[in-house]
C-alpha cells in the first residue's frame, strides 16, 4: 500500500504540471492565431500574460475559489467540537499538519477537500453530513478526506476546477466572437468572424466532453485509494462504508452542485444514482456500491 500511495502521489504532481502546461500552450497558440490573422503582436503578449496569471492564480488561489463556490464557511473548535476532534486526531494519526476546517449549510450530506499542499489544505463538510452520521461514521469520511491530502491528490483535483472553467469560457469567448462586427469591412475579416463562429460551436459541443475528459484524467482510482487509505487510517472499514450507504441514500442533491467541482466530493453531489454500462465510464465517482465492496467484501 505504501508504494501505491507513494507512486499516487508522485503521479499527481506530474499530471498536475502537464495540465498547467498544456493550459499555457493552448492559451498562447490561441493568441499567436489571433495575433497573425489581426497583425497585433499585442494579443500574443496579452495571451501569455493570461496564461501565466491563470496557472499562478490556480496553484494559489484556486482552493479559495472552490470553497467560495460551494458556499463554505470557516468553523473553530468552539462552534463544532466533535468535528474538529475527529479532524485533529485523524491528523496527528496521519503525520499531517491539522486543516483548516469548513462548513457548507446544505442538507445533502457530502464533504470535499482542497488546498495546494498538505501544509496549505482545507476540509469542508455539508451541516447534512453532520446530522446524519454517527462517530465512527464521520471518521471514516474524514479519514477519507486526509487521505486525498496525504496523496496530494487535492492540488490536481483543485487545479483541474478552472482548468474546466476556462475551457467553457473559451467556447463561450469564440461563439460570441461573430457579435464583434466586421470591423475592417473586407473579406479577411468576415472569413474570420466565420472561422471564430464555427470553432465556437465546435467548442460548445465538446465542451462539455472535454471538461468530462479533463476531470477523468485525475482517474476514479484516486476514490478507491483514498477510502484503503482512510480504513487504515481509523482501522476500522465499516466505518467509512456505512457513512457511504447513508450518504447514498440521500436523494436529492446539493444546492451548489455543478459539473466544474463534481469530482472534488467524497460523492457524486448531483445525488448518487447507480449508472451502468457505457455511462459508467463517464462518471466521475465510481459506484457506491463498487467502493463499500473493496471496503468490506460486501454490499
Amino acid at each position: 500500500m505504501t508504494s501505491n500511495l507513494y507512486s499516487n502521489n508522485d503521479s499527481n504532481v506530474r499530471k498536475t504540471w502537464v495540465l498547467m502546461t498544456l493550459f499555457f500552450v493552448i492559451v498562447i497558440l490561441v493568441g499567436w492565431g489571433f495575433s497573425f490573422v489581426y497583425n497585433s503582436p499585442n494579443i500574443l503578449y496579452f495571451a501569455i500574460v493570461f496564461s501565466l496569471g491563470m496557472n499562478i492564480l490556480s496553484y494559489w488561489y484556486s482552493d479559495k475559489l472552490v470553497l467560495s463556490m460551494s458556499g463554505a464557511k470557516p468553523i473553530s473548535r468552539e462552534s463544532h467540537m466533535e468535528l474538529w476532534n475527529v479532524t485533529e486526531n485523524l491528523a496527528i494519526t496521519a503525520g499531517l499538519p491539522m486543516p483548516k476546517l469548513y462548513v457548507i449549510e446544505d442538507p445533502a450530506p457530502n464533504a470535499f477537500a482542497t488546498g495546494r499542499d498538505k501544509e496549505h489544505s482545507a476540509v469542508a463538510v455539508t451541516t447534512g453530513l453532520l446530522a446524519m452520521l454517527d462517530r465512527s461514521e464521520l471518521e471514516g469520511v474524514i479519514a477519507h478526506e486526509l487521505s486525498h491530502i496525504g496523496n496530494r491528490d487535492i492540488l490536481l483535483q483543485t487545479v483541474v476546477v478552472v482548468l474546466v472553467g476556462f475551457v467553457t469560457l473559451l467556447a463561450d469567448f469564440f461563439t460570441r466572437s461573430m457579435f464583434f462586427g466586421n470591423r475592417g469591412g473586407d473579406n479577411r475579416s468576415g472569413q474570420m468572424q466565420t472561422i471564430m463562429l464555427v470553432i465556437g460551436v465546435a467548442l460548445s459541443i465538446l465542451a462539455p466532453i472535454i471538461a468530462t475528459l479533463i476531470q477523468l484524467a485525475i482517474s476514479r482510482k484516486r476514490e478507491f485509494l483514498a477510502d484503503s487509505s482512510g480504513a487504515l487510517l481509523t482501522r476500522y472499514p465499516e466505518g467509512l462504508a456505512n457513512a457511504l450507504k447513508k450518504i447514498s441514500s440521500f436523494e436529492g442533491q446539493m444546492k451548489r452542485a455543478n459539473n466544474a467541482t463534481a469530482h472534488m466530493f467524497i460523492t457524486n453531489p448531483f445525488g448518487a444514482k447507480s449508472k451502468k454500462g457505457f455511462q459508467k465510464m463517464f462518471m466521475t465517482h465510481p459506484p457506491v456500491e463498487d467502493r463499500i465492496q473493496a471496503l468490506i467484501g460486501h454490499s
